[in-house]
């Protein structure tokens, strides 16, 4: 006879939403069970955000090195670098285990019961894995997303995905990646730094499509001084692993082909709903419909992160998360953030929070914009870095500051600031009024809110 197990709370997916709602509703004494088909963690900790920062870093300070064969302004001599690759592997993935073996100690401590395996989904009350029942009060999906793939380019040998390309035994003569936007730039960043020939195809006009073109300049120009050959507007048309060449067609029709030993399929990412369609809810496009509370179309049925749609960020999948324990738990919330940030780690970095200029403009709204230079910070001159700026967005009238964006060096570090000030509902004269510790990139942001309220001190 089959047992069920009878829990409150039922997570399915133990990525960064999944398990911070586990923790929190352990933490509130929500009984709860955890199901997670693969490792504790999701893509983010295992084969997304920390091991591609890892491998980034990994690739800035071979490059570094590079740098400094010759001599440099720096005074810094170095005999020619070698890279251990196997090495470089292994230091991340020791990264990647501590933090899924702190994720699962902390679960522990909270009393959620985490089952390995994959969940099969009987109805909105039951799911059922390898042949045990779990039966539940309340189902959170936190499946996550997966890779979109291209039928002109099936994954295997020569062709990857991100996955693959965050665990190399070795690194290709040329990379080409097909895809300009952040993971598809990250990604062909870190290789060409690592000694990579890297090529990007992109099938718009310019990289990063989902941002503005003046702060995506700076990237661009950082690309050509890699070496980075870009070929926009082009679209893939397939790969033939016997002579190794990808071949792409522009607007014109005209037929590039790119000889590559390595293919990095970069295009995107879509919300994992396989397995969920029993259920019959309410869809927004590829995603699950949730409304402000996380609630789907089904009572006491929930969704949170990727499966949800965009932003596919893992720092709002978690918010959703902790969100929907404390409403399980009673606690009365809304998902309705001012502002989640969005930060590209390519060379330079780049962040966008709030409402960009063009945004403004659809709105309706009369802003004043106004940008501080990287070129005028003493932080960014001394680290070797005066590429980039600091632009802010504030109603004409009274001042309220509506976005933030910031491309340059370590601007990822901004964005709680940012976000900060936005749920804050801060005035331009509120950050022009704070002093701000000198010399830090921070400078800029002050200097953002001087010079959109008439009188930059440094420039």
């Amino acid at each position: 006879m089959q047992q069920t197990l009878d829990t409150t709370l039922l997570v399915i997916g133990g990525g960064p939403g999944g398990y911070v709602a586990a923790i929190r509703a352990g933490q509130l004494g929500i009984p709860t069970v955890l199901v997670e088909g693969q490792a504790l963690g999701g893509t983010c900790l295992n084969i997304g955000c920390i091991p591609s920062k890892a491998l980034i870093h990994v690739a800035e300070q071979f490059h570094q090195a590079c740098s400094h064969q010759d001599g440099s302004a720096l005074g810094i001599h170095v005999s020619a670098p070698r890279l251990d690759i196997g090495r470089s592997v292994a230091w991340k993935d020791g990264i990647v285990d501590r933090l899924t073996t702190g994720v699962a100690a902390l679960l522990k401590k909270h009393g959620v019961k985490v089952i390995q395996g994959w969940a099969t989904i009987v109805d909105g009350k039951n799911v059922e894995v390898d042949g045990q029942r779990i039966h539940c009060e309340h189902l959170l999906l936190a499946t996550g997303s997966s890779s979109v793939e291209l039928p002109m380019l099936p994954l295997g040998g020569p062709i990857i995905s991100s996955t693959e390309a965050l665990a190399p035994e070795t690194l290709p003569k040329h990379l080409v990646v097909v895809g300009g936007g952040y993971i598809g730039l990250e990604l062909g960043i870190a290789y060409r730094k690592l000694g990579a020939r890297v090529s990007v195809v992109e099938a718009r006009e310019r990289i990063l499509p989902t941002y503005d073109s003046e702060l995506t300049q700076p990237v661009a120009e950082s690309i050509g001084k890699l070496g980075i050959q870009l070929y926009l507007g082009h679209s893939v048309e397939g790969y033939d692993p016997a002579s190794q060449c990808l071949t792409a067609r522009d607007g014109q029709g005209q037929t590039l082909t790119l000889e590559a030993d390595r293919v990095l399929v970069a295009v995107g990412r879509r919300p994992r709903t396989q397995g969920l369609e029993c259920l019959d809810l309410k869809m927004n496009g590829p995603a699950i419909d949730v409304d402000a509370r996380c609630q789907t179309s089904m009572r006491n049925v929930w969704a949170i992160g990727d499966l949800t749609g965009e932003p596919m960020l893992a720092h709002r999948a978690m918010a959703q998360g902790e969100m929907v324990a404390e409403l399980i738990a009673g606690k009365s919330r809304r998902f309705e953030p001012a502002a989640i940030a969005a930060v590209c780690f390519t060379d330079p970095e780049l962040v966008v929070v709030g409402t960009t200029p063009e945004q403004a403009g659809q709105q309706g709204l009369d802003c004043i914009v106004a940008q501080f230079p990287f070129a005028a910070n003493g932080r960014a001159m001394t680290l070797e870095s005066r590429s980039g700026f600091v632009r802010v967005v504030a109603r004409r009238d009274n001042h309220l500051v509506m976005g933030w964006q910031a491309v340059g060096v370590g601007v990822s570090e901004l964005s709680s600031a940012f976000a900060q000030s936005l749920e804050m509902g801060a005035r331009l004269e509120d950050i022009a009024g704070t002093i701000h510790a000198h010399p830090t990139l921070g400078e800029a942001v002050q200097e953002a809110a001087l010079r959109a309220l008439g009188h930059a001190l440094h420039l």
